[in-house]
């Protein structure tokens, strides 16, 4: 796959809705041709313990942040024909689902791939776990800043150009 976009979201709390943060890396032609990251003001707007305690992002993060139909506006040119790739996509398919019921946005059924499920068939029992900083390190990429959303992204393209 030389043309896609690796997607990644943060949430806020156990709500999919909540998404705080998204890291999005484009690929074209096999090559790194964008990045993009913001922060989101969470729908609902509240952070979990746990949530914070992964990805360190607090409710002072994002109070003045775009919501999420502001973010998506730059985003979606981004991303026009390109199917979207995700570690774990079943997450990260299910949190652009929810926010979009959210805010009564027209969910144009988005084509996703998912390099979790990748990594199972191609490394199989090599790997200890099919974790991203475990995929991502044995595809030849350093994940120094696990949980970030720009990071994850940038794994997941880093992934997704080697076994995808």
């Amino acid at each position: 796959m030389d043309n896609f976009a690796a997607i990644d979201f943060e949430t806020a709390n156990e709500q999919r809705s909540s998404v705080c943060s998204v890291g999005l890396v484009v690929v074209r032609n096999a090559l790194v041709a964008e990045k993009y990251y913001s922060l989101i003001k969470p729908e609902p707007e509240y952070y979990s313990p746990g949530c914070t305690k992964v990805h360190g992002l607090r409710l002072e993060d994002t109070e003045n942040s775009p919501v999420f139909p502001k973010v998506w506006e730059e985003i979606e040119p981004l991303i026009a024909g390109l199917p979207l790739v995700a570690h774990n996509s079943r997450f990260d398919e299910s949190c652009l689902k929810a926010v979009f019921r959210t805010y009564m946005m027209d969910y144009p059924d988005y084509e996703f791939h998912c390099t979790f499920m990748a990594s199972l068939k191609v490394f199989g029992k090599s790997l200890p776990n099919h974790q991203l900083q475990t995929v991502a390190a044995k595809c030849g990429f350093d994940l120094t800043r696990h949980h970030d959303a720009l990071a994850d992204a940038e794994a997941c393209a880093a992934i997704a150009l080697k076994i995808l």
